[in-house]
């Protein structure tokens, strides 16, 4: 029913556009009669750059195809090799994504926060709700990689940080991830960090591993157990649904010859702040010099320019596909 809904508003909307280029013409045709009414004219006008907005905004909804492009998502940040370093990294990054977060009016519920002993974070887990949320972050999949002079380096020296960047949908109900209880250990302990007495004194935090695949995943920001743990078992399954697409796409990447390797060598954007100042996009060459705007959560640039170079991807013909001569 939901999807009847979606493909009955997408069919009215194409034919509302259709009625106001009807509209626009008619107008022009009245002008043209007037010997050129100027208010006509501006009348066609108007309505002309109301369908051109309505088609830009379809086009950018057209980029959303995916599956899952329309449910909220888990976002993980994780921090890697290098200490404190990374995790103050890692917490700049969860800074970035929060701003753009807000910006989009989608709103974010952290399930899970592990701090670094020093300064920032070894990793978190955030749940993002809105309107096509994990068609959004996807493109934010990847190794992120910082350049800086580092403000915990006495010596003012030049370091180079990573952090890693996961997005999963969150998964309805209605869609089957098996979890056999025989393949899991569920652990309860008590939270860490604020969150007075009741959660600091009753081990209200539930740890869930999945023995098959290894992933690990723990919540610990409510004060019931059962709800931690019914939180823990939703960001599991988003991430059993994640390994099992990335697993496909990986065979459809060896079948082509076109597999990545995903380490902290293959970075998919690099932020620079020392010597120079420059945000680069590896994937699709977008660069933008006002760091401070990107980490300010200013991203759209960088996410449209991704989901438009995989759009065209997609819209290329197979290899194997015959062009019929001209």
């Amino acid at each position: 029913m939901q999807e009847r809904g979606d493909l009955e508003s997408l069919i009215e909307t194409f034919e509302q556009q259709d009625e106001q280029l009807e509209n626009a013409r008619v107008l022009l045709e009245l002008a043209d009669e007037a010997g050129g009414d100027r208010a006509s004219v501006e009348e066609a006008r108007e309505l002309v750059e109301d369908v051109e907005s309505t088609v830009q905004t379809l086009e950018k909804r057209r980029m959303f195809g995916g599956e899952h492009d329309d449910n909220n998502a888990i976002l993980s940040i994780n921090a890697g090799a290098g200490g404190t370093e990374s995790q103050d990294w890692a917490e700049m990054l969860l800074r970035m994504y929060l701003r753009y977060i807000e910006s989009q009016d989608w709103d974010a519920e952290i399930t899970d926060r592990q701090d670094g002993e020093e300064a920032g974070i070894k990793s978190i887990d955030i749940l993002v709700e809105g309107d096509y949320v994990y068609g959004t972050l996807k493109a934010e999949n990847g190794v992120h990689r910082l350049v800086r002079i580092s403000p915990f380096d006495s010596s003012n020296r030049r370091h180079t940080s990573f952090a890693g960047v996961d997005v999963a949908p969150e998964i309805d109900d209605d869609i089957e991830i098996e979890i056999n209880d025989s393949d899991i250990n569920v652990d309860t302990f008590r939270a860490s960090g604020a969150g007075g007495q009741h959660v600091n004194r009753t081990e209200s935090a539930v740890r869930i591993t999945h023995h098959p695949s290894g992933i690990v995943v723990q919540c610990q920001n409510e004060r019931s157990q059962h709800k931690n743990r019914s939180m823990a078992r939703k960001i599991l399954r988003s991430k059993l649904y994640e390994r099992e697409m990335e697993r496909r796409e990986e065979k459809a990447a060896e079948k082509y010859e076109q597999q990545n390797d995903v380490d902290f060598g293959s970075q998919i954007r690099s932020y620079v702040l020392h010597p120079y100042q420059q945000v680069k996009d590896l994937r699709t060459e977008v660069t933008l010099n006002n760091v401070e705007s990107v980490l300010d959560g200013e991203i759209h640039e960088f996410i449209e320019a991704y989901l438009l170079q995989e759009e065209t991807a997609d819209d290329e013909p197979e290899a194997d596909d015959e062009v019929p001569p001209q």
